[in-house]
């Protein structure tokens, strides 16, 4: 992992067990922010930036067989959308609390925590991360997520976390090369 930081050896062990894979959204697969538009009558339309290298890892893990899925506690017509582009298993929104989801989730997917990796970035992420085999901070995560994270990506929120995320996970599980040659557009 040349472009990586150095990663330690428990990290790496903990990332070639995950084969589900769950994240936050806004802060996570975003950069957090929650544009709105004005609309003459008055109702806003929400706006929301997806990261396509993103998009691309989600779309390489997939491809190698990870599970994936959001738990978020907005509801957003847009976030539907890209999750359905980008094949996501589990999508649950308007979930202030994240628990009951990712129990939920558990059940589902027939796994045990410590297959299932989490990415998040605020302080409704910490019960999750502090469950999940592998907890990842995304860059600008707030200092109390990095302190439960496994791992804290280089990249930022909604600007390549989740494809450095996915990336780690499928190196560490040795077909990150084999991922390469079977990635599509």
């Amino acid at each position: 992992m040349a472009h990586f930081p150095k990663i330690s050896l428990a990290v790496k062990k903990r990332a070639a067990k995950i084969k589900v894979l769950l994240m936050d959204v806004d802060g996570t697969m975003t950069d957090g922010s929650v544009t709105l538009l004005s609309q003459a009558d008055g109702s806003a339309l929400e706006i929301k930036t997806f990261d396509a290298h993103d998009g691309q890892g989600l779309t390489l893990g997939q491809t190698a067989g990870l599970r994936t899925g959001c738990i978020t506690g907005r509801e957003s017509p847009a976030l539907l959308r890209r999750a359905h582009e980008m094949k996501m298993e589990f999508v649950y929104m308007k979930q202030p609390v994240k628990m009951p989801a990712y129990e939920e989730i558990l059940r589902k997917a027939g796994v045990a925590e410590f297959a299932v990796a989490y990415i998040g970035d605020d302080l409704p992420d910490i019960p999750l991360m502090r469950r999940a085999g592998l907890a990842i901070a995304v860059g600008d995560a707030v200092p109390e997520v990095k302190e439960a994270a496994h791992y804290t990506t280089r990249a930022l929120a909604g600007h390549g976390a989740v494809r450095e995320a996915i990336e780690l996970i499928l190196r560490s599980q040795g077909i990150w090369e084999e991922m390469i040659d079977k990635a599509r557009a």
